[in-house]
Formats: structure tokens, C-alpha cells, sequence
């Protein structure tokens, strides 16, 4: 059997390997660029001089929000008797600023601690009262049983650890949830949906949900939904916003 003809190698002009090793030095010395402009760019803004009237403006825009929030809570009496389900979405819509420290900590309590994040709630008169004192920066509404499901199933984390795990395996949701007879996402869901004996369980094990920003769609603004903005109470039609950020 004759022996194999040995194949000879790719040949690669001189003035091209010069310009890959030019390419990669060039790429090396850019990203060590970018990073130590970041680095530096990170530096002055905890450098930056902050004008007193700045501070004085902050201020006075914490303290409108407390005022807004005692007037919302005194003028407007709880809407329980208006609520038509026993589920809520709660999606919130604004960052912190002009936000009071109160504010702050309802939003922590509701665990929306990040613009876009969503959770599920039970609808009774100590939350109609947090989302009543927060009403500007967050929106909500009833889900359907579609987006209920599509909302576990996509985006859908559990907290192990103190730490996110995605849904991709329901050992995870038997160990967290077996001795509630929750043992796959269907039963989560399903919990969720018909708010059950063990909804508070499994919310808290829910990682709040992290939701897209919407395209081509400018920043979702304070106003009222009933006024033509975006906070507050969408009713049914939260369902239409969720299909637009999940």
C-alpha cells in the first residue's frame, strides 16, 4: 500500500500575516483604550461638583413625592369594591428619581427594585394601599391565564440559594415546593392563576420578573393610565402592555 502524499501547507503572503498581527495589536490596544476611558469616565462622575442648587432641587422633589403619596392616600379611599379579580401584574415603570425614601421601601416591600421588573400580587386592602402610595412609578392590572403561563414559562426564575435558577427542571420546584404539593411550572402556574392556599409560597419563591423595554416607544411616563399616560390601573389592558414587554 503506497504511502500517503504528504499535502503541503496553505501558503499565506508575508504582507498578510503582517496585517493580521497589525489587526490584533491594533484590537488589543483599543479595548485597553475603552476600558481605561470607562475607567476614567467612572472616576469623575464620583468626582463630579454637584451645584447647591441641584441638591436643593433634589430635595424639594423628595418631598413633593411624600406630599403626592399622604394626598393620594387621603383623597382617594381604597378601590377594593372596584377591583374585579383577586390577581394582580405589577410592573414598575419609573426609576428613583424624585422619589421619596418611603417610596423606596414600598417599591423594596413589592420587591420592584429595578425598572421593568414584574410580580404578581394578591389583591387585599394592604396592597391596594402600597400600590395606592406608589402609584407614579409602578402600573398594573389583571393578567389572563395566556400570559400567566407565558410569563412562568419564559421568563419564569425561582430563588435557590438567594440566588436566580431558571424553570428548566422541575427538581428544582419539587424540592422548593414538593411539600406543597407543587412539583412542576404547570402547578405553579396554576397556583398563580387561581390565587390558591399556597399563592404567598410561590410568589416568594418567584424571582420578580425582568421585562423588555418596549420598542420604538418612548419612556413610560407618570401620568395616569385613565389620563392618557401609563401608571396606575390598565385593568384588562395590562394584558396588551405585557404582550409588548415580555
Amino acid at each position: 500500500m503506497a504511502e500517503e502524499e504528504s499535502q503541503p501547507l496553505a501558503y499565506v503572503h508575508e504582507t498578510v500575516l503582517k496585517k493580521r498581527k497589525n489587526n490584533e495589536e491594533w484590537a488589543i490596544k483599543r479595548r485597553d483604550q475603552l476600558d481605561a476611558r470607562k475607567k476614567r469616565k467612572k472616576e469623575d462622575l464620583k468626582l463630579a461638583i454637584r451645584r447647591p442648587e441641584e441638591f436643593v432641587k433634589e430635595y424639594r422633589d423628595k418631598e413633593l413625592d411624600l406630599i403626592r403619596m399622604k394626598q393620594r392616600l387621603k383623597r382617594r379611599k381604597l378601590f377594593s369594591d372596584n377591583i374585579k379579580s383577586d390577581l394582580l401584574f405589577v410592573i414598575r415603570i419609573r426609576g428613583s428619581k424624585d422619589m421619596h425614601p418611603r417610596t423606596r421601601k414600598i417599591l423594596n416591600l413589592l420587591r420592584l427594585r429595578h425598572i421593568l421588573s414584574g410580580v404578581f400580587v394578591k389583591t387585599n386592602e394592604a396592597t391596594l394601599k402600597m400600590l395606592l402610595s406608589v402609584e407614579p412609578f409602578i402600573t398594573y392590572g389583571y393578567p389572563s391565564l395566556k400570559n400567566v403561563r407565558e410569563l412562568i414559562y419564559k421568563k419564569g426564575c425561582g430563588m435557590i440559594d438567594k440566588q436566580s435558577a431558571p424553570l428548566t427542571n422541575n427538581n428544582v420546584i419539587e424540592q422548593a415546593l414538593g411539600k406543597y404539593g407543587i412539583i412542576c411550572i404547570e402547578d405553579i402556574v396554576h397556583e398563580i392563576a387561581t390565587v390558591g392556599s399556597h399563592f404567598k409560597e410561590v410568589t416568594k419563591f418567584l424571582w420578580p420578573f425582568r421585562l423588555k423595554a418596549p420598542e420604538r416607544r418612548p419612556l413610560l411616563t407618570k401620568k395616569p393610565y385613565k389620563d392618557g399616560g401609563d401608571s396606575g390601573n390598565h385593568e384588562e389592558s395590562i394584558n396588551e402592555l405585557i404582550d409588548k414587554l415580555n
